[in-house]
């Protein structure tokens, strides 16, 4: 797939005012500072499509971008660590959360994982709750550029052995560099292949 045309359209605390429900879309999610602005705007060709920033938590709504006039690319605030309080917290969890579950047209939520780390809690509890509420999803590990080859792939074996202590199948798995450009076919071409389905099933 070419990207074309990437526009943003709106940006929304409550999903029932998000675009009406009736093309492909996908979100991207994962913990605050995992390079998830940096990864749309590679996927995208477009430099300054989501805003990038040092600060864990920018991204405070649902934000909606229009792909080629013929799909969604969902950006969503990131959970865990962010400089806010509790409750500004547990009102993002809240809007994520009826999101996810809610979204009659979300096809694939692409959970972000930052290569450099071991598995952690908060990765698995957020992917075991996708699971356990039977919404789609898959891995895209950010950031490889930060390690060696050898490293990288040492990292993406152990994450497998993880999730295969508690998921009978593991999950669809992308390396990516965003500073290196790398990545970007294979997750638009699983995006390409669903939304060719999901015309077919219209």
């Amino acid at each position: 797939m070419k990207v074309q045309e990437a526009k943003y359209v709106m940006s929304n605390s409550d999903y029932q005012k998000c675009p009406d429900p009736i093309l492909p879309e996908y979100a991207f999610i994962g913990r605050s500072n995992v390079g998830k602005s940096s990864l749309i705007n590679m996927l995208t060709d477009k430099k300054s499509l989501a805003k990038t920033s040092q600060q864990p938590g920018k991204t405070q709504l649902i934000n909606h971008y229009f792909i080629n006039e013929s799909w969604y690319l969902v950006d969503l605030p990131g959970y865990g660590y962010a400089k806010v309080s509790k409750g500004e917290r547990e009102k993002w969890e809240k809007m994520i959360g009826d999101y996810l579950h809610n979204r009659e047209n979300l096809i694939c939520t692409f959970v972000l994982i930052d290569v450099r780390h071991s598995a952690l809690a908060v990765d698995l509890e957020f992917m075991a709750g996708l699971g356990e509420a039977g919404i789609p999803f898959q891995i895209i590990f950010t950031k490889a550029d930060k390690l060696k080859p050898n490293q990288v792939a040492n990292q993406v074996e152990a994450y497998k052995q993880k999730l295969s202590e508690s998921w009978e199948e593991v999950p669809v798995m992308y390396v990516t560099s965003a500073e290196k450009n790398e990545g970007r076919d294979p997750i638009l071409q699983a995006i390409e292949t669903y939304n060719q389905t999901f015309e077919r099933t219209k």
